[in-house]
């Protein structure tokens, strides 16, 4: 796939980020963006206004149910200033993007690009992408480069804090998601004046990106932000992988964001709602409830959501555990959940055949693996995964 990356501090994210965001997938045929928030950014030591945690979740209220704009927490999680080579080099290690990584500059920067570290060392590393911020006229930018020819939203987060602290006009600068945070938590001395909540509706037609988003919402607000990331990568591969297997992406988009709803329930919560899908639960299981948030989440996008597409249902309850007979989809989501890219220390070779292997090889594969970890742990292992693995081993040795 071709990535581009934008970073900034997105304190707040708001319209014009998105806009030449989706001006660059447009224009210039970009697979996904990725948008990357910085800790601290070496031209804004002194800014102020949201946490990393509030930033971070800003943007990812700001883009559910799109998949081609994802973001990526390596700057948060590395803390302190940031540099770009070092985010860079990170990026290409773990997202492996077809050809030249793009990198989105504003034309405010270009004319200190040369004093930034190793700047010889990122224009041969990446296409350099110049979006226009300050003028109408393209700035001159001496180096090889693609010009970009985005409209100029004439806003900044800095303009944005000022008007939120001073009660001006700011809310429909800012995506609904990124606005409904800023009033709950009262960030940027926001203070309410007959604010009329913001209310995220979900309407029971499962094929529309509307409710997607909407259940995209929901596990927002149900999990951990790590949890909520780990989802939100998961979908977006299994978004890919049903492009390139022939399924319905939709459906993997879906099937992925939901697929850990109930991670977060304890063990009487997980226990009940898993029980709903009439099915035994044997003794492991109910010594390890956790071993359920599968079984519990499928429940939860029938009863709760009014999903009834068999294959979805399937995906999300074989996700951790597997079974005999799973479907291309279920595949998809237990490939995906193992190999998002947030996971760590994946196997090479591993990552070589999530690029180029079939699917039921690629199934065979990370199958493969998780039992080859789980052993090496001495953690228990499920019957129904046993099975699947003698019978894919069988299979795969014939």
């Amino acid at each position: 796939m071709k990535f581009a990356i934008l970073g900034g501090s997105f304190n707040p994210v708001h319209a014009g980020h998105l806009v030449l965001a989706d001006t660059v997938l447009s224009a210039l045929k970009y697979d996904r963006i990725i948008l990357i928030p910085t800790y601290q950014s070496p031209f804004k030591q002194g800014a102020v206004g949201g946490s990393p945690q509030d930033r971070l979740d800003m943007l990812a209220a700001s883009i559910p149910g799109d998949p081609r704009l994802t973001m990526d927490d390596c700057e948060i999680r590395r803390k302190g200033v940031s540099y770009t080579i070092d985010t860079i080099r990170d990026i290409i290690a773990r997202y492996r993007p077809e050809g030249k990584l793009g990198l989105v500059l504003g034309d405010d920067l270009a004319g200190t690009f040369l004093a930034w570290r190793r700047a010889s060392e990122i224009m041969s590393q990446v296409d350099i992408i110049i979006a226009r911020r300050i003028t109408a006229e393209s700035e001159r930018f001496p180096h090889p480069h693609k010009q970009l020819n985005n409209a100029i939203i004439e806003i900044s987060s800095a303009v944005l804090r000022d008007r939120i602290r001073d009660q001006g006009n700011w809310r429909y600068l800012v995506p609904t998601g990124a606005r409904a945070i800023i009033e709950d938590r009262k960030l940027y001395g926001y203070m309410a004046q007959g604010t009329v909540p913001v209310v995220h509706p979900i309407p029971a037609i499962p094929n529309l990106w509307g409710f997607i988003s909407g259940v995209e919402t929901a596990v927002r607000m149900t999990v951990s932000f790590s949890r909520f990331l780990h989802s939100r990568n998961t979908a977006l591969l299994c978004w890919d992988l049903c492009l390139r297997f022939g399924l319905d992406p939709q459906k993997g988009y879906l099937a992925g964001i939901a697929h850990d709803i109930c991670k977060s329930l304890g063990d009487e919560e997980m226990l009940t709602w898993a029980r709903m899908d009439g099915k035994d639960i044997d003794a492991m299981e109910r010594k390890k409830p956790s071993l359920l948030h599968g079984r519990a989440a499928a429940v939860v996008l029938e009863k709760r959501f009014n999903i009834h597409d068999e294959a979805i249902l399937e995906a999300v309850r074989l996700h951790t555990t597997g079974g005999i007979g799973m479907g291309p989809l279920a595949k998809v989501v237990y490939i995906a959940d193992k190999l998002e890219i947030s996971r760590e220390d994946l196997d090479p070779a591993i990552q070589e055949l999530r690029e180029k292997a079939d699917l039921d090889r690629l199934f065979g594969a990370v199958l493969e693996e998780t039992m080859g970890y789980l052993r090496s742990q001495a953690l228990d292992i499920s019957e129904g995964t046993l099975r699947l693995f003698e019978t894919v081993h069988k299979r795969n040795n014939r």
